[in-house]
């Protein structure tokens, strides 16, 4: 073993570990990616106009219906791609913006006394890590043979 290897718990299972080793970044891609759509299906389903009034328009962001679509589209076609791992880098990407900018908005809440950050701010730092690692042995992009 390598320096750079982690050391194995049970040693006697390295075939194991191997194997699953690749398994682990399609879990994690997977998870976070479809746990957008419980976000982004409801602002779906009530439209861009509600969407845009619920969320930006009592705000003062305008203009709000653009943000809305790119927000629906984001948790909702994004985050189906990332759990893919089509597109990965860019819709991982274009999340992590998305939740930097949250996480900006709701500083210093935290989430058992207001809206928080930590959540969004978890969510953004996972989806950098996917945006630069790309989606990894078991993805669509691999499978095409194209990466960003």
């Amino acid at each position: 073993m390598s320096r750079n290897e982690p050391k194995l718990l049970i040693p006697q299972l390295k075939s194991f570990y191997d194997f699953v080793e690749p398994l682990s970044w399609l879990l994690i891609r997977l998870t976070v990616g479809l746990m957008l759509l419980p976000h982004g299906i409801p602002k779906a389903t009530v439209g861009i106009a509600a969407t845009a009034a619920a969320t930006f328009g009592k705000r003062g962001m305008d203009p709000s219906e653009p943000l809305a679509l790119v927000i629906i589209l984001l948790e909702t076609l994004g985050g189906v791609c990332v759990a893919l791992g089509l597109l990965t880098r860019f819709f991982a990407a274009a999340i992590a913006i998305e939740m930097a900018v949250i996480s900006w908005v709701y500083f210093p809440k935290y989430g058992w006394t207001a809206p928080g950050y930590e959540y969004a701010m978890m969510w953004g730092l996972i989806m950098l890590a996917i945006a630069l690692r790309g989606g990894g042995p078991w993805s669509l992009d691999r499978k095409l043979g194209k990466e960003l």
